[in-house]
């Protein structure tokens, strides 16, 4: 269950220089994916909690915001307090017009 007061910034709220922490699944990130996020898979977060900074803001980001919500919440009971869940995902960063890259060249990244 999401903890009271998870921080959420809009896309539009997202530096450009942000560190972004994409959590959806390796299908999801290779259909498309913006292009300087790092890839954790939700469910792989508590073995690799390490890879996630601490010296700096990370804006999370799944598809619309829902797993990412969860990500923040569980990082935030670990310690974390430079975890912000992004609204509307990756969805809503596409729809903003933001960079969007597939894994495989050639292809139209597409949101999935």
């Amino acid at each position: 269950m999401f903890a009271a007061q998870i921080p959420t910034a809009t896309v539009a709220e997202v530096p450009a220089d942000a560190f972004l922490l994409d959590v959806r699944e390796d299908d999801e990130w290779a259909a498309g994916h913006a292009p300087d996020a790092v890839h954790l898979p939700m469910m792989q977060i508590p073995a690799r909690m390490a890879e996630v900074p601490t010296d700096r803001e990370v804006f999370v980001l799944c598809r619309v915001g829902g797993r990412s919500g969860q990500v923040v919440s569980y990082l935030r009971q670990q310690g974390w307090d430079n975890v912000t869940n992004v609204d509307g995902g990756m969805m809503g960063w596409a729809a903003a017009g933001r960079p969007v890259v597939a894994v495989a060249e050639g292809l139209p990244p597409q949101i999935i």
